[in-house]
Parts: structure tokens; sequence; C-alpha cells
């Protein structure tokens, strides 16, 4: 017996214990923090991008320009995280009738391939300007300042969108915040090679691009794994799996479980389970306890939908007549 109440129904956020499903109030309200910090982030990054820019070609610093295109890689995600924010809003239709959340995934997969690009690109300038050595020069001082600058704005940048992205418990805010961090943590690379280049090791400052093209290199490789598996119906980790059996199990009338299967869909989670349940019980009766167990899950979980299949259980002397 097959148990689906309106597999269109928004699924709560991934809930506290004690939390009950998001109202739409709560979710536009979300959507609007994801959407402020982004903004934030897009507004900080054109202000990076430019000053870094600017200051690489006037203070001659390699690694400055190779951060300043990893800022430009920020903004152009930034973007992509809006677009893709919007879509992800829009209400299920005949063709994607369990509406649009993956267009967040896919919106990673493109993160990841954006910096592994990116990253490319930085590690093939640094290591041409490694095989010519007499055109390396020092740098001007005016780019270790922008640098320290940098520095600083990103890492308060990252602080504030992770903050943004945990309240909101978007994946993809999650992805683009450490997207900031990894930005931050180029710019420290980055101005460590232009100290040394200013104290006279003038390769310190294509080493300290290299360094930085790895760094976005790896992170695009990282988000891209996870996005393309997440696209590919990857399961909920172990601990999301077993926080959804027991509360299944915890449904009174459910005698016990198996072949519970989940699979991603965007940040949330689709459920399939066989329900163990009593067959003296009637067809309604049955149905009425699958129906609760599933409002448990959709209420305490972060998931979007829950098939149901009841198979009958035969309890003492049912067991021996049959």
């Amino acid at each position: 017996m097959e148990s689906e109440h309106n597999p269109l129904r928004p699924a709560s956020a991934g809930l506290p214990d004690d939390a009950t499903a998001a109202s739409p109030a709560e979710a536009d309200a979300r959507h609007r923090a994801g959407r402020r910090s982004t903004l934030v982030s897009v507004a900080v990054n054109i202000g990076l991008t430019a000053a870094q820019a600017v200051a690489g070609v006037i203070s001659g610093s390699q690694a400055l320009i190779a951060d300043a295109a990893h800022s430009l890689s920020d903004l152009l995600s930034d973007f992509v995280v809006l677009l893709a924010a919007w879509q992800s809003r829009k209400d299920p239709d005949a063709h994607h009738q369990y509406g649009h959340l993956r267009f967040e995934t896919a919106a990673s997969l493109a993160l990841g391939v954006l910096l592994l690009a990116v990253g490319a690109g930085m590690l093939w300038a640094a290591v041409d300007k490694l095989q010519h050595p007499a055109s390396l020069q020092p740098v001007q001082p005016v780019a270790l300042w922008v640098a320290l600058v940098a520095l600083v704005s990103k890492e308060l940048l990252f602080r504030y969108m992770l903050a943004v992205a945990r309240r909101v418990r978007s994946g993809m805010l999650v992805a683009n915040a450490w997207h900031a961090r990894s930005d931050a943590a180029s710019s420290l690379v980055v101005a460590l090679g232009i100290g040394g280049n200013l104290l006279g090791y003038h390769m310190l400052d294509p080493v300290a691009a290299i360094v930085v093209g790895l760094m976005v290199a790896r992170m695009g490789l990282r988000f891209g794994w996870d996005a393309l598996n997440d696209l590919m119906d990857r399961a909920a980790d172990e601990e999301t799996v077993a926080a959804i059996r027991a509360t299944m199990l915890g449904t009174p009338g459910v005698l016990g479980l198996h072949d519970l299967r989940t699979r991603k869909m965007g940040d949330q989670v689709l459920v399939d389970v066989h329900l163990e349940i009593d067959a003296a019980l009637t067809v309604a009766q049955g149905h009425a306890i699958a129906v609760e167990a599933r409002r448990r899950t959709l209420e305490n979980h972060h998931v979007l939908n829950v098939m149901t299949h009841v198979d009958p259980v035969y309890m003492g002397s049912q067991a021996s007549a049959a």
C-alpha cells in the first residue's frame, strides 16, 4: 500500500529537534537574508577586484593580479548564486514536479568549474613568469597594503556570509562563503609573497601566485565533485539517515522498517521506506500510521518528500494461523 500525499508540499528546513516545518513567511525571510548576504559580497568583491587589479598593474605584482582574478571569480560566483536562488524558488510545474531545488546543486557545480578554470589560469601565468627570471622585478610597497586590506576584508566577509548561510541552511551559500575564505587565505599568501619580494626575494611574488592558483583549483575540484555526486542522487549522510529512521520508528503503530533509501534534492532529501505494520489493522488504519510517520519526518528533518510502502507483520496467533 503506497502513501504519498502532495509531493509538491514545501519541505521544512534543517530544523532542530523541537522545531516544526518552516512557514512560507520564514522561507521568504531566509531567502531575503541569503540574497542580502550575496549582495554584500558583490559590493565587496567589486571594490577589491578593482583595487587589486589597479594596484597589481601599478606595482608590478603578479601575485596581486592573481588575487584580483580570484576576487573576480568571487564576483562571478555571486551572480551565479543570485541566479540559482531565484531559479530554485520557482514553484513546481508539469516538467519539474518536485520543484527546482537541484538548480542550486547545478550552480555549485558551475562554481566548481569556474574555480578550476581560474586556478589553472593563475598557475599558467605564474609558471610562465618563473620561466623568465630576468623579467622578475621588485614590486612597489602599495601592493602589500592592498593585499592586507583584501585579507581583512575577505575574512570579515567570510565570517558574515557563513553565519547567514548556516542560519538559512543553504549548502550553496555555505560553498560561496568558503569561496570567500579561500580568497582570504590567498590574500594572506599574496601578502607574504609581496613582503618577501620587498625584502629582495623577487621570485616569491610569482611563487605566491602559484600557491594561490593551487588553492583555488583545489577548492573548485572539491565543490564540483560534491555537486556532481549530488546530481547523481547521492544518499544523505549516515547521521541524517539515522535520525530519519529514529523518527519513523518512534511513530505509534510502526513496528519496524526496512529498505530506507534517501537521495539529495538540493539542500533537501527525498526518502523511500517500507514500514512494518500490524497485519490485523485495517487498510485505513495502516494508511493513517504511514501518513503520521511521513508527517513527523517532514516536520523534524530537512526532507522534501517521503514515499512509504506498508508491509504487514503477522503477530502471535496470526502468525501461527498463517
